[in-house]
């Protein structure tokens, strides 16, 4: 059914949510502070962000379990934070599961259908495809305590997509299983949303599952996005340096721009790079800007002139690489990430393409002069989103209903 979306999408794919000017406060202190995004239909897509940054209450707010100050929530054009949260087409597989202990696998599955009074065959043949889809088809008789955490959080995602909903909520499902396992289960999550055909919002702190997994990220901060687009555009071209430095390893150091397609280093080495003056700049002026260079993006070679010449302070093996801290004659320390291992003490000459160099506008989260990295003022690293959030959610029995 067609209907008028309210955010504008140069892709024209179709909006199943639409969200504007989310705010939400708790005991006066606000963290949500006008979100407004949209999720395209069958998409996956990820709340990302630290303890505190809004993630966790936005998923709450969807669901039906956390009412909103203000703001618009659309779920295909109808007003959502009208509908009672089990009047909504949408279901949610929390960290914990809750999980019925008492209870087989099948009867786990098919609880909500029985609460709905669904005719007894149909539940029959719908918790059984729930369970094919999530490759658990012969394990309807098993216990809880029979099953693997990965085999827990199928069953959790089974009773949830038996209800056939539009929408599955995940707030950090697999922040129980050990890493091997998380590995795993973010590919078989991807999978099994491709699969089911239906549209996925996933709440995470982890960079690599959300890098993994998604079509799209949001990273969060403080109740205020930073920066939406895709996996790829998320890395590579961070909007700001708190973007840069929560998605992977970065060297984040402030420099200026003269001209398009040309930076100066703090420690005063120019470098060609691929971004034009920002349009508010002024040509011929040192304008000042944050750079981003990943640390598998540099070269290690011979000190020359044009490089960055430094000597090597410390080396870690990673496995699949060096993990290299350079520190410049300029006083500033890279980080590198290199095949190939070098000594302590040992004099190199860094140097880096032009197309892997990113240009960024000065935020409040900049490094100072002569530094690198983010700079993190007192008082903002606070939580500012209740704990118990999270908590009242895992253990809210209507949560998979």
């Amino acid at each position: 059914m067609a209907y008028n979306q309210i955010l504008p999408d140069d892709t024209g794919k179709e909006h199943i949510i639409e969200i504007k000017d989310l705010c939400k406060s708790f005991d006066g202190t606000q963290v949500l502070k006008d979100i407004t995004f949209y999720i395209r239909n069958n998409e996956f897509i990820t709340l990302l962000g630290p303890s505190g940054c809004g993630k966790s209450t936005t998923l709450r707010i969807i669901a039906g379990f956390e009412t909103a100050d203000s703001g618009i929530v659309n779920f295909e054009g109808e007003d959502l934070l009208k509908v009672p949260a089990h009047k909504r087409n949408i279901n949610t597989v929390f960290q914990r599961y809750a999980l019925f202990p008492h209870l087989d696998v099948f009867d786990n599955v098919a609880f909500g259908l029985k609460i709905k009074k669904v005719p007894k065959k149909e539940i029959e043949q719908r918790v059984n495809t729930a369970l094919a889809k999530v490759g658990l088809a012969d394990y309807g008789e098993r216990y809880i305590d029979q099953l693997s955490g990965g085999q827990m959080q199928r069953v959790a995602i089974a009773r949830a997509i038996v209800n056939r909903p539009r929408i599955l909520l995940l707030d950090e499902p697999l922040g129980a299983l050990d890493l091997k396992m998380r590995k795993e289960m973010q590919i078989e999550l991807k999978q099994m949303q491709r699969d089911l055909g239906i549209t996925f919002v996933y709440v995470t702190h982890d960079q690599e599952e959300a890098l993994t997994m998604s079509d799209t990220i949001i990273v969060m901060k403080d109740g205020v996005i930073q920066q939406i687009g895709t996996p790829i555009d998320v890395y590579n071209e961070p909007k700001n340096a708190y973007v840069a430095d929560f998605i992977g390893e970065s060297n984040i150091v402030p420099g200026t721009m003269k001209k398009d397609f040309e930076v100066t280093f703090s420690d005063g080495i120019t470098f060609t790079c691929v971004d034009p003056l920002f349009p508010e700049f002024t040509e011929g002026e040192d304008n000042d800007v944050d750079m981003v260079i990943r640390p598998e993006d540099f070269y290690v070679s011979d000190e020359a002139e044009g490089r960055i010449n430094g000597t090597v302070e410390s080396i870690v093996f990673k496995g699949v690489h060096y993990e290299i801290l350079v520190k410049s004659d300029n006083g500033i320390v890279w980080m590198v990430h290199n095949v190939d291992p070098v000594k302590i003490g040992q004099r190199v000459g860094l140097y880096v393409d032009p197309d892997d160099i990113q240009i960024m506008r000065k935020s409040e989260m900049s490094p100072e002069k002569g530094s690198y990295g983010i700079k993190k003022p007192a008082g903002q690293e606070g939580d500012a989103e209740k704990d118990s959030a999270d908590t009242t959610a895992e253990t809210d029995g209507g949560a998979d209903v």
